[in-house]
């Protein structure tokens, strides 16, 4: 008999006991499959790398009809890679990276190993979503976030996003939503990223911080103009990072 529910992948770069992935579970399992493989701790900043020296293994901490979940020892790529090469016994319908606790907006996808998720995932030819809450707090509250997830999950399906692309979605720290923007990715620069430490034994040690600043903050059509003023920010996002724009140039140079 053909599954009457879709099939969702989850992971997500917070760890597997991370609330934001578990929120995530509690809004879509009632309306899909879940198939969960996510890091055994936090792994922020992994954006797209991988374990290519050590092995990585896995162990199920929960498994029931419709739902699995598994603790992977590798990155967000790893746990994406190994269900889809190794676990899964069925196609998910759609990959989703999430929910990222903080934003993924502007550059941070770069970084992102909540992006490494759904990248990975659209590299492999399946539709995939990320979804962040600009709120790094533990506990934060993703209730506002339901009623969005839903829709989105579900549009993401149905649309069917082309092989090689991916949707960045970001959700603004508020109650209630001014409702959702689909825009670009800002041009911003991070500063003053490390706090210089002396080390009580001699030397110093380095604290990753900084401030992200925004390049054009009167652009109206971009992620963090929207996220600013309380919308939810839905980027269309591809593999694909060539600079079309320079290659007549350079084939006129070279």
């Amino acid at each position: 008999m053909e599954p009457t529910k879709p099939l969702l992948l989850l992971s997500n770069d917070d760890g597997v006991t991370a609330r934001g992935l578990n929120y995530l579970i509690e809004t879509l399992a009632p309306l899909a499959d879940l198939f969960v493989m996510a890091p055994d701790s936090p792994r922020s900043g992994a954006g797209c790398s991988l374990t290519s020296v050590n092995p990585v293994s896995y162990r199920v901490v929960r498994d029931e009809p419709g739902l699995t979940i598994c603790s992977c020892s590798g990155t967000p790529v790893d746990c994406v890679k190994l269900a889809l090469d190794q676990v899964m016994d069925r196609r998910p319908d759609l990959v989703i990276g999430g929910i990222n606790h903080g934003s993924n907006a502007s550059v941070n996808a770069h970084y992102s190993g909540t992006m490494g998720v759904v990248y990975e995932g659209a590299m492999k030819g399946y539709p995939a979503v990320a979804f962040s809450l600009c709120d790094h707090r533990h506990d934060a509250d993703f209730t506002p976030l339901r009623p969005y997830l839903v829709d989105i999950m579900f549009k993401a399906i149905a649309i069917g996003l082309p092989r090689f692309t991916c949707l960045n979605v970001n959700f603004p720290l508020r109650p209630k939503f001014e409702g959702v923007r689909v825009c670009r990715m800002t041009y911003s620069s991070w500063d003053n990223e490390y706090v210089n430490c002396p080390h009580p034994h001699g030397g110093h040690y380095y604290w990753l911080t900084g401030d992200n600043t925004n390049l054009e903050p009167a652009a109206e059509d971009t992620d963090l103009w929207a996220l600013d003023h309380g919308y939810v920010a839905i980027t269309p996002t591809q593999v694909d990072v060539t600079a079309h724009g320079l290659i007549d140039t350079l084939k006129q140079a070279f």
